[in-house]
């Protein structure tokens, strides 16, 4: 009777355990897939692989006497993709990349009709730049001094200086308008020195969420020269 009592004892024990594991792992499962759910999708979605399609290289065209005609030269972009960051980091960031591409003399996407220096639009025809207004929810009264600082309050951007405020607020407009996600990139500039993407991979913990993509593009050496026959229209750029 006593063996009988024991074994009971360790079958209740046993059992008890079994029950509780299994409200532990049900506890977690939804502490998991319920209450941090879209946290945690959030943050695994800025670790997916993203597929890029590489372009193959086209040969090069060469004279009878192998001279170049029609070559591949290499060209840079520079990108930025969602990430989990907060408002002032991303500013940061596109602060971060503009400045150094100015330094390099390279060119990025400016849509935001307005200049620095003085400050001024850019769009010189009233009905235009009223219709540019209206577009974007803009009183027509404002100047544009006015419409800079509405643009800086609505991106969080939090510099004194008006030159900074323009180069961010203008990859945030080019952001707002084109929009971009973890897997689909927003092209800050299509090409890029190459310094200064030496400078963006040297320092690239300053730069979350920007990639530098490598494209080639047709170079044709001696211009209109037998184009009859050369020049088949396939312009080799990704965008």
């Amino acid at each position: 009777m006593a063996n009988m009592d024991k074994k009971n004892l360790r079958y209740n024990i046993l059992t008890m355990l079994v029950y509780i594991i299994g409200i532990v792992l049900l506890l977690v499962l939804f502490n998991l897939q319920i209450v941090h759910g879209q946290e945690y999708y959030e943050k695994s979605s800025t670790r997916l692989t993203r597929e890029t399609t590489i372009q193959a290289a086209r040969g090069d065209i060469l004279d009878r006497n192998g001279n170049l005609i029609a070559g591949t030269v290499a060209k840079y972009s520079v990108e930025i993709y969602k990430s989990k960051i907060d408002n002032k980091t991303l500013n940061n960031t596109i602060l971060n990349v503009t400045n150094i591409l100015e330094a390099n003399g390279d060119k990025y996407k400016d849509t935001l009709p307005i200049s620095v220096n003085p400050i001024a639009f850019t769009i010189q025809d009233e009905s235009k730049l009223a219709s540019w207004k209206k577009d974007n929810n803009i009183d027509e009264n404002l100047s544009a001094e006015e419409v800079l600082n509405k643009y800086k309050e609505k991106y969080g951007i939090d510099s004194d200086k008006i030159e900074d405020v323009k180069k961010i607020a203008t990859v945030r407009y080019g952001i707002e308008k084109e929009g971009y996600t973890t897997m689909k990139s927003y092209v800050i500039s299509d090409d890029i020195s190459i310094n200064s993407v030496a400078k963006m991979e040297e320092q690239n913990s300053m730069f979350p969420g920007i990639s530098i993509d490598e494209y080639g593009e047709r170079n044709y050496i001696m211009g209109s020269l037998a184009s009859h026959i050369i020049r088949i229209y396939s312009p080799y750029k990704p965008r």
